[in-house]
């Protein structure tokens, strides 16, 4: 039987991890609300009105975020509210842009998680909730667990007043192309080798590991960390990523730091990442930067698993680090200077 392995072929999407560079950004202090958009197109396939309409999002997401923290907001306030922006922004991997699923679905993850009192929640494999990040939060807030998945979030979300769409919503042309391609290369695949089973394995050029972040330190010392995600490109029903996974793809502490990834899901929940570069900050007493280059640029890049994450720490110093050519980020600090960045700039 030729298998199909979640979203991507295996042995294509390793390749890319093996031949992506290496980069971590320079410690910037006094940032108050950091952002990332996901890994991304390689340079080679972005086009210009695509960057700026990229570019846009993330300046967007800021503004949004710095607008609450400026009011008195909590970080948590800002991390949602920057969120929420790029959820609704076509161009990203979350909310409005999501991928589609196998079964050609949009399903939503999100988590956010309180570096005071270590509080979080978390959403996964939503369907009609158009803003995940909002229902992570009412999840943490407004409820004893951590974690809703599928028709029991949903339902959770109507409860509690959030917005809800219908499904169709979250079609967008660009990734409607993307999974169709995927389904005619399985259907040549599935001719070709006389295979009747529905799973194969299908190699795709470029593995699309989109999610969307944000981290924020407010005017009380208080770190929070927020994630959102559509997945991956052709998943299989049901799989769930690292982004709505406490200590996987999202984490803050007070005491260290608040992170945010992307990339390849499955390999950043078993090194628990995002609790990984905190575990280094508190106990080998590294900064951030250390802490954050070791995991991404040295522990993922030596299994081959494309990723990148991006940390502030109690302090306000704020840096990414990634082992793709590409990564959507943003940061502003307290006075309001900001810096957007695609690639190496």
């Amino acid at each position: 039987m030729i298998r199909w392995f979640l979203a991507l072929g295996m042995g294509m999407g390793m390749l890319a991890a093996t031949n992506s560079a290496s980069a971590v950004d320079e410690v910037t202090p006094n940032v108050v609300l950091g952002i990332h958009g996901g890994i991304g197109e390689d340079k080679k396939d972005m086009t210009p009105e695509l960057e700026e309409k990229v570019r846009a999002a993330l300046h967007a997401a800021l503004k949004a975020g710095k607008a609450k923290l400026d009011g008195g907001g909590s970080g948590l306030d800002a991390v949602e509210a920057a969120i929420r922006v790029m959820e609704d922004d076509p161009v990203l991997n979350a909310g409005k842009g999501a991928v589609f699923t196998h079964e050609g679905r949009n399903e939503l993850d999100s988590s956010i998680m309180d570096g005071k009192t270590k509080k979080a929640g978390a959403v996964a494999s939503v369907t009609i909730v158009k803003n995940p990040i909002s229902a992570a939060r009412a999840v943490m807030e407004k409820s004893k667990h951590v974690m809703l998945i599928g028709r029991g979030a949903e339902v959770f979300a109507t409860r509690q007043g959030l917005e809800i769409v219908d499904p169709a919503y979250f079609w967008t042309e660009f990734q409607w192309k993307a999974i169709q391609d995927v389904w005619k290369k399985e259907a040549e695949a599935k001719k070709q080798s006389g295979d009747a089973s529905d799973v194969l394995e299908i190699p795709i050029a470029k593995p699309h590991y989109g999610t969307v972040g944000a981290v924020a330190l407010d005017k009380d010392g208080n770190l929070a960390a927020g994630t959102s995600t559509g997945g991956m490109t052709n998943k299989m029903f049901g799989r769930i990523g690292d982004s709505p996974i406490i200590g996987a793809g999202t984490y803050a502490d007070n005491e260290t730091a608040a992170i945010s990834c992307t990339g390849h899901g499955e390999f950043f929940i078993r090194y628990s990442v995002s609790h990984e570069i905190v575990a280094q900050i508190k106990y080998k007493k590294v900064s951030a930067k250390e802490a954050v280059e070791d995991v991404i640029n040295r522990q993922l890049k030596d299994i081959n698993a494309e990723g990148a994450a991006i940390v502030l720490d109690k302090d306000g110093k704020f840096t990414t680090a990634r082992n793709s050519e590409g990564l959507y980020r943003g940061w502003i600090t307290a006075d309001g200077k900001f810096q957007v960045r695609v690639y190496d700039e």
